[in-house]
């Protein structure tokens, strides 16, 4: 509206009139600022409202998160906002006449950014300026004045068409967000009086007499179709007349009926040949229908919301309408309800992601009900005691004793994700040992060689055993060249005498992962060359890395790789398979991540279950966020005493089991020492993969995971020829409250 027109326009007061339409002064135009400021002459003081200020400051701030802004600072990122234009030629004012208000707000486009800011990413901003260009129509505003004020409020909607008759009553209070100074007021006229104090740039055209077969053309398609109809009217003939014509107009329909959170979906938009309200109408003739009798007329109402599937309450209700009451009961409840259901199916439909016709129900008497018997609520057991879980399973007493007190402990090993890859057979001269390949080959068991790794403790474990036992060990590697899954043969005999045990034996049973955070406190004295020494008697080699510099770089790159594993869905479905989320599935497998070994805070725990959703992985993927993926990683690394890099000399299969052989001494060695060791492997092994064309990445995923590598070899640098066996992380922290369970030995050990 121009601002000639403006300066002409009433401002006495018009709150019962249809006057519906704010005015609107651009502050930098001058024929505006001549108009502004004669009707500032006429309002009082008290009605002027100008928080531009406020506005503008809170705009810079959404626009840089992760600042702190305040002072000179802010101040600077505010006079960039302007951009030059002065302080009182900036944003618009906006007249409000049935109130007599008069507002300042910013320009359009940042007024939209910093009031729907709130809603990313839950609606991304490119949604978000898709949802801004549809044109709702609505009818019946009632039920409909919540859905259209939601639809406002979360910017679903740049274009709204009102049609209601009816003014409102101190009846219609119980349900209808208005004063008791709107009495009187027509209901599609109070709507957009909402509708334009939500948003001032709104265009909202208002059909105050209602929709008759005379404009319902008109009011669907004037100036270009809806492209969602809202119908909450009470008249039977023109619930189907408006369909009839939607139909037509190929419009979806949405129709809420505040009882049951019954929500009706008529796609015409995608099948134009759908019957009226999925058929419940056939029959029915819609040109006589206000010529039937009431009683007629309550059956087809019947007919349209399904006698049967009314709550209670409701087909109560019913039977007294015309005795006891005079209309149909509704509730504030219900109708927000029905409000949240209208605007998430309409912006669903809008986005693509909603395709479907029918009815459906949010019955929250039924979603958040009284239990039957409080004595039968689960809780989850905490009291596991894994030691026992893992040493005192009966086995059958088919294979020699020893061997299966070497075959128990060769399970004791660790493995990548807990999975446990190994497969032990005896035929009373050797013990072979292989990969299983059905629970090998994940995505971060690049060439097997995980598995590899795994195995080589698992025989470190093995040997050590026998020598307990006072047996010599005799080690083939591969010795079925034509099958390479078979890692190892192990032959035992009589050690010769004074043979002593190895102390690293008795510490098995109590190696485990320890997560806890820790508090930073350093090795203790002579532990760093003492592990180094214990690497290198196995052909290994181990670089600590542990002044607080590196260890916060290194944080920082391992939640880079945490996020990038997270955001990638092949990876992402790994992480959900191998966490055992309860307590029972844990016991009952025997394998995997038990989430209580974690050892998360309530916070983080609830943030993983989050995580455990691809669709909202999906999206921080497509916004670019997940930023808080890296945290874990980032607390890790300032709680650590160090990380090591465990390193061998070549990349056969081979030098990963005698890797992995050095892993388990070094690990047992610290477990000695009283240090606590977690495996960070994750992004060594997927950076393995960079080398091959292995991987269901994309192009721009290996250039990310490339980039992620550069920074993660600048902190834990490979010499050339040497191949990373296992990074891991040490900690002075008290053992972990919960250790990871194993698979029973009879199911891992056979006779051939």
């Amino acid at each position: 509206m121009s601002a000639e027109a403006t300066a002409v326009r009433p401002t006495e007061d018009l709150r019962f009139g249809a006057c519906c339409e704010p005015l609107w002064f651009p502050a930098g135009e001058a024929a505006a600022r001549a108009a502004l400021s004669a009707l500032r002459g006429r309002l009082h003081p008290d009605r002027i409202f100008d928080t531009l200020g406020d506005q503008l400051r809170e705009l810079a701030q959404v626009r840089q998160p992760a600042a702190r802004l305040e002072g000179r600072e802010l101040a600077a990122a505010v006079e960039a906002l302007r951009a030059g234009t002065p302080a009182d030629a900036y944003g618009v004012w906006v007249y409000y006449p049935w109130s007599g208000s008069l507002v300042r707000v910013l320009p359009k486009a940042e007024f939209r950014e910093l009031r729907l800011s709130r809603n990313r990413n839950k609606i991304t901003a490119a949604e978000q300026a898709t949802l801004q260009r549809l044109k709702i129509a609505v009818v019946g505003l009632s039920v409909g004045q919540a859905s259209a004020v939601t639809l406002a409020m979360e910017g679903v909607g740049g274009t709204f068409v009102l049609a209601d008759f009816d003014a409102l009553s101190l009846s219609n209070m119980n349900r209808v967000r208005a004063g008791v100074h709107d009495i009187g007021v027509n209901k599609a006229v109070l709507t957009a009086r909402a509708l334009y104090e939500i948003d001032p740039y709104l265009s909202v055209t208002v059909f105050a007499d209602g929709v008759s077969d005379a404009n319902v053309d008109d009011f669907l398609a004037g100036g270009g179709p809806a492209d969602v109809l809202l119908e909450e009217c009470d008249d039977l003939h023109l619930k189907l007349r408006i369909r009839e014509r939607a139909r037509a107009l190929r419009i979806p329909v949405l129709m809420e009926t505040s009882d049951r959170g019954m929500l009706d979906v008529e796609r015409f938009d995608l099948d134009p040949a759908r019957p009226l309200l999925h058929g419940r109408v056939d029959g029915v003739d819609v040109d006589t229908l206000r010529q039937l009798s009431r009683e007629d007329r309550v059956a087809v109402a019947m007919r349209i919301v399904g006698a049967d599937t009314l709550s209670t309450r409701a087909a109560a209700s019913a039977l007294e309408v015309g005795s006891t009451l005079v209309s149909w009961p509704q509730l504030a409840s219900a109708i927000s309800l029905g409000a949240a259901l209208n605007t998430d199916t309409v912006r669903r439909i809008a986005l693509g992601e909603f395709n479907a016709s029918g009815r459906y129900y949010v019955d929250l008497e039924r979603i958040v009900a009284q239990p039957e018997d409080d004595a039968t609520a689960c809780t989850m057991r905490e009291d596991v005691t894994v030691a026992s879980a893992v040493v005192s399973r009966t086995v059958t007493p088919v294979l020699d004793d020893a061997i299966r007190r070497i075959a128990l402990a060769a399970t004791l090993a660790p493995s990548g994700g807990n999975a446990q890859p190994w497969r032990l057979a005896w035929n009373g001269h050797r013990l072979r040992v292989r990969i299983d390949e059905s629970r090998a080959g994940s995505l971060l068991d690049h060439a097997l060689r995980g598995s590899h790794v795994a195995l080589g403790a698992a025989v470190e474990n093995a040997v050590l055993t026998a020598q307990s036992l006072g047996l010599e060990t005799h080690l083939e590697w591969f010795p079925d060249g034509a099958d390479r899954l078979v890692a190892c043969d192990l032959r035992f005999s009589s050690a010769g005498a004074g043979r002593s045990a190895d102390p690293l034996h008795a510490l098995i049973g109590e190696r485990c992962t320890n997560r806890r955070l820790g508090t930073g406190a350093p090795l203790p004295a002579g532990a760093a060359r003492e592990l180094a020494q214990v690497a290198e008697e196995c052909g290994a080699r181990l670089t600590l890395i542990e002044d607080p510099s590196g260890r916060t770089r290194l944080g920082e790159v391992l939640g880079q790789g945490d996020r990038w594993r997270y955001l990638s869905k092949p990876l992402h479905e790994e992480f959900v398979r191998e966490l055992r989320w309860t307590a029972e599935e844990a016991t009952r497998t025997g394998d995997g991540i038990d989430l209580r070994t974690l050892d998360l805070s309530a916070t983080d725990l609830a943030g993983l279950r989050l995580c455990r959703s691809w669709g909202a992985m999906e999206l921080l993927s497509a916004v670019g966020g997940g930023r808080n993926l890296e945290k874990f990683a980032h607390r890790a690394a300032a709680g650590a005493a160090a990380f090591g890099l465990l390193t061998m000399c070549g990349d056969s299969s081979r030098d990963f089991l005698s890797g992995g052989r050095a892993m388990q001494r070094v690990w047992l060695a610290a477990t000695r020492l009283g240090i606590g060791v977690q495996p960070m492997a994750a992004l060594g092994y997927l950076c393995m993969q960079l080398c091959t064309d292995a991987g269901p990445w994309t192009a721009a995923q290996r250039r990310s995971l490339a980039d992620i590598e550069a920074r993660y070899r600048a902190v834990a640098p490979l010499t050339e020829g040497r191949s990373e066996v296992l990074l891991f992380r040490f900690v002075m922290a008290a053992a972990p409250g919960t250790r990871s369970l194993r698979r029973p030995v009879e199911a891992v050990l056979t006779a051939d």
